[in-house]
């Protein structure tokens, strides 16, 4: 699922998925929200992205998000798809952070360093351009952690398959805070402490409350070249 993609346009190496927690590897699951198949939602709050499926199914995808303030939340579109795209940082992170992006104001051509990865899906609110994108990352070990500039990345293999199931106009929902992916009485408390930390602990209800924590407070490994 995650090996090489030798073909490529650029030969894709396999990802080191031993880095990330198994909960954010590509997988079908169940899914109770009342969002239509073929419907986008993002749950940042668990860091997930549902590509939601007939039958009460959805493909769960892993993602890394944007840092406090830096998040999309609400309704966009798939408004372009694109291969191997080039990279142009946006004037925000120019001005927010200088030394690291005016030297790419002209753009970054397509390739294995290019942050957006192989693939990229471009948000969009009617005709105006959100600059929030879905896209690949050369830096595996972000997903499940708050670290971009509000963009939401999967990992280079989970990408493409997205990319190869959704078509352009397809409807994305961002949640923010939100844990709706759970019965109110299953919160997992990793989740619940996430969106209030001040919330005391809640006793456990069923073995689907017992996923293992995800510690938003901890250190993170490393900083990302580029924090798209």
């Amino acid at each position: 699922m995650y090996g090489a993609k030798p073909d490529e346009r650029f030969p894709l190496p396999a990802t080191d998925i031993r880095q990330v927690d198994q909960r954010f590897y590509r997988q079908q699951v169940d899914y109770h929200r009342s969002e239509p198949a073929g419907t986008l939602v993002v749950d940042t709050a668990n860091r997930f992205l549902f590509l939601v499926q007939e039958g009460g199914k959805a493909m769960r995808y892993g993602i890394g998000v944007g840092k406090a303030g830096l998040e999309f939340e609400g309704t966009a579109r798939v408004a372009r798809k694109a291969e191997w795209p080039r990279w142009t940082p946006t004037p925000g992170m120019i001005a927010r952070e200088p030394d690291r992006y005016a030297q790419y104001a002209g753009g970054m051509e397509p390739g294995l360093t290019n942050p957006l990865g192989p693939r990229a899906l471009y948000l969009f609110q009617g005709s105006r351009d959100t600059l929030y994108r879905i896209h690949g990352t050369s830096e595996p070990w972000s997903i499940g952690l708050a670290v971009s500039s509000g963009c939401i990345r999967l990992f280079n293999q989970d990408i493409i398959d997205l990319y190869n199931r959704v078509p352009v106009d397809t409807v994305v929902v961002v949640l923010q805070n939100e844990p709706l992916m759970y019965p109110q009485r299953e919160v997992p408390e990793w989740v619940a402490r996430q969106i209030n930390p001040q919330q005391p602990a809640m006793q456990q209800t069923s073995d689907a409350a017992q996923l293992p924590p995800l510690d938003p407070g901890a250190a993170q490994p490393r900083r990302p070249a580029l924090d798209i």
